[in-house]
């Protein structure tokens, strides 16, 4: 089995300084002050017996990891690698990327509050999508398909970066925070669709397991809930934005 060498973990690094960077832009110094506003609707609230229950279905669906491998790899085209390559630049920086920044840009130069405080939800799940999948990949240390056909060659903190999938992840963060912004049908079942095209994907290629890919999903929705205030964990209230001339904070605050 061959572990992966830290320059692939760097890269999982400087995604993630992408993403952080988004909420700071330059643009920022050019507009109007917005506060972004908790969600007007009561929060639902994630509780120890959720976690449970995602653990346990985790585990119960580890054993269709190596299955599905098989079949895929089984059945690989290369009508499923040209697929595979389309659906996969929605979970990479030159597209999440392109639209945090595009959504920021046209609200605070049109300053229209509403794009702009979309934008800065945007860039707030992204960031705290890919902290938290960067910390986990390092924490498990799950070797990818292509390493090892070993699903459960788990060995923490070794490089290996498999668990979980950091493009399903920021795919589902940024579809999950459109889907919410928009609020109309056509564009949750489009955007989920290519979230799920780039699970697919990642499986078709070689680089996840089917959990990988899962975990990734569940990640990037909850990142996207927490940053929009309709979930809410350990009395973490959503990110407020400051963004005026010569400044862009963020700020985090716990209820007791």
């Amino acid at each position: 089995m061959r572990l992966q060498s830290i320059p692939q973990f760097s890269r999982g690094l400087r995604h993630l300084a992408l993403a952080a960077g988004l909420a700071l832009h330059p643009l920022a110094a050019t507009a109007q002050t917005v506060t972004v506003p908790t969600s007007s609707n009561q929060p639902g609230v994630i509780r120890w017996w959720h976690g449970a229950i995602f653990v346990g279905g985790l585990s119960a669906l580890m054993l269709l990891d190596e299955p599905t491998r098989r079949l895929t790899q089984d059945n690989r085209s290369e009508t499923a690698n040209d697929a595979a390559a389309g659906f996969r630049h929605f979970g990479q920086p030159e597209v999440y990327g392109t639209i945090t920044l595009g959504l920021l840009g046209t609200g605070l130069i049109s300053g229209n509050s509403n794009i702009t405080r979309a934008g800065g939800r945007l860039a707030a799940t992204l960031a705290m999508a890919g902290a938290t999948s960067t910390l986990t990949k390092l924490t498990f240390g799950r070797p990818r398909p292509s390493q090892s056909f070993d699903a459960d060659g788990y060995v923490p903190f070794s490089g290996q970066e498999a668990m979980p999938s950091g493009h399903t992840t920021m795919a589902f963060a940024l579809a999950t925070s459109l889907a919410d912004d928009i609020h109309r049908t056509w564009a949750s079942v489009g955007l989920y669709t290519v979230a799920t095209g780039v699970a697919w994907s990642r499986i078709n290629d070689n680089k996840h397991w089917l959990t990988d890919v899962a975990a990734g999903a569940v990640l990037g929705i909850t990142s996207a809930k927490l940053v929009n205030g309709r979930w809410r964990i350990f009395n973490l209230r959503p990110p407020s934005f400051l963004v005026g001339p010569g400044q862009a904070t963020v700020a985090w605050r716990f209820s007791f």
